[in-house]
């Protein structure tokens, strides 16, 4: 269900979080809200009347509106034009997978479902129950999200540590099989938690 409240809330953190990125990276932030309020005129059309209400709060961010069917293009072919992607639930989920593609797939991708207090992290493929017992599945995405944790909570030099840990890992190896390798997944995160050593 989409409410004004609750499209406020994850809007304002969406502009905070492009706010952030700007700062940190030293660049104009921008903010895509994307929805599909030609269609949905209730649902959609809300949740874009609210976020257009909420991102003027912020001006020094480029605030830019797209279709849904038109970001998953975009994000398909030109993953680079976005920077913080604002949508609904359902059309978060499809999009997180399609962006997936430019980082290596499901078994790379974190994600973080923050909230005003609380926040869940997990990685963008789930359960994966085709798999579960057989000790194939790439626990970099789970790692992932525990960088996203520790950034989360402000600590960002223990953050900053296992991501440059995971990356070592992607170049050198171990790699499970979904990247081509024969490794399990205890050897891949034994070998990231070695090199945080």
């Amino acid at each position: 269900m989409i409410t004004r409240r609750a499209s406020t809330r994850i809007v304002r953190s969406a502009c905070e979080l492009a706010r952030t990125r700007a700062t940190t990276l030293g660049r104009p932030g921008k903010l895509t809200i994307v929805h599909k309020a030609n269609v949905l005129r209730v649902s959609d059309g809300l949740f874009r009347r609210v976020a257009l209400e909420v991102a003027a709060d912020y001006p020094d961010l480029r605030v830019e509106e797209l279709l849904v069917d038109v970001a998953a293009m975009d994000l398909a072919r030109s993953a680079e034009r976005f920077d913080v992607i604002v949508t609904t639930n359902l059309y978060g989920d499809i999009l997180s997978d399609v962006a997936c593609i430019h980082g290596g797939g499901l078994g790379l991708a974190p994600s973080a479902n923050l909230g005003e207090r609380q926040a869940l992290f997990e990685p963008v493929h789930g359960a994966a129950p085709d798999i579960a017992g057989r000790g194939v599945a790439n626990p970099l995405a789970a790692l992932r999200c525990v960088a996203l944790l520790l950034e989360w909570r402000g600590r960002a030099e223990p953050a900053a540590r296992l991501r440059t840990a995971i990356a070592q890992v992607l170049a050198h190896g171990p790699h499970t099989p979904d990247l081509g390798g024969t490794a399990t997944s205890a050897e891949v995160s034994a070998t990231v938690l070695g090199r945080l050593e």
